[in-house]
């Protein structure tokens, strides 16, 4: 069994390198205090998006609009990215970062409230992929949701899936780290899902529902 050296791990998360408006959402991001993906994450959830041909995405958490400029930029020109978020501010930032990208408005629907009443209204298997990216304690909820938003072969993506290097060790039992390594096995172990834990950012959750 190998083990992946640090220099191995920065060489993939840097792989594909972040166009500027992708930084410069991210430096939004930062100073608002709305923690973006990793370097590694977006260009996995590009790569996921354009694999399932993802035209109706919904994001659970706009944050300052890095990862859904990643989304957008690997679903069809015809593609429409529902985001969700609590924050007005976030979504603000989220905004202007698709406006510098050219993302057409027609593109993003971005609606603000709470996660789990907006997604009880939108179209039961009407979505290829739901990216959840938000408050940990309703993650379970979220995924609970995402179940019949998705449509069969749709695709569920979670971040923060090794939360910090604390999911991998047993030893770490706070409450935040038990609910994802939970989550995660539940999900690993549930047959209406296929599921896969990739090592990329903080731990990219991706299961395709049957």
């Amino acid at each position: 069994m190998s083990s992946m050296r640090p220099a191995t791990w920065g060489y993939a998360e840097e792989f594909v390198p972040e166009p500027e408006i992708v930084e410069q959402a991210r430096r939004r991001g930062e100073e608002l205090g709305a923690t973006p993906i990793g370097a590694g994450t977006g260009p996995a959830l590009r790569m996921l998006a354009a694999a399932v041909g993802a035209r109706a995405v919904v994001e659970v958490g706009t944050g300052a609009g890095v990862s859904g400029l990643w989304l957008l930029d690997g679903m069809p020109a015809d593609g429409v990215l529902t985001t969700i978020d609590v924050k007005t501010e976030h979504q603000r930032a989220a905004r202007q970062a698709y406006a510098e990208a050219g993302v057409a408005p027609g593109r993003t629907r971005i609606i603000t409230g709470d996660a789990l009443k907006v997604m009880s209204r939108l179209a039961d298997g009407g979505y290829d992929l739901v990216l959840v990216d938000a408050h940990k304690p309703d993650y379970p909820a979220y995924v609970e949701a995402a179940h019949k938003l998705l449509r069969p072969g749709g695709l569920l993506v979670i971040d923060n899936m090794l939360w910090h290097d604390k999911v991998a060790d047993p030893a770490v039992r706070d409450e935040t780290t038990v609910l994802l390594r939970d989550l995660g096995k539940q999900l690993r172990d549930d047959p209406a899902w296929v599921t896969s834990l990739l090592p990329v950012g903080d731990g990219l959750l991706a299961a395709v529902r049957r």
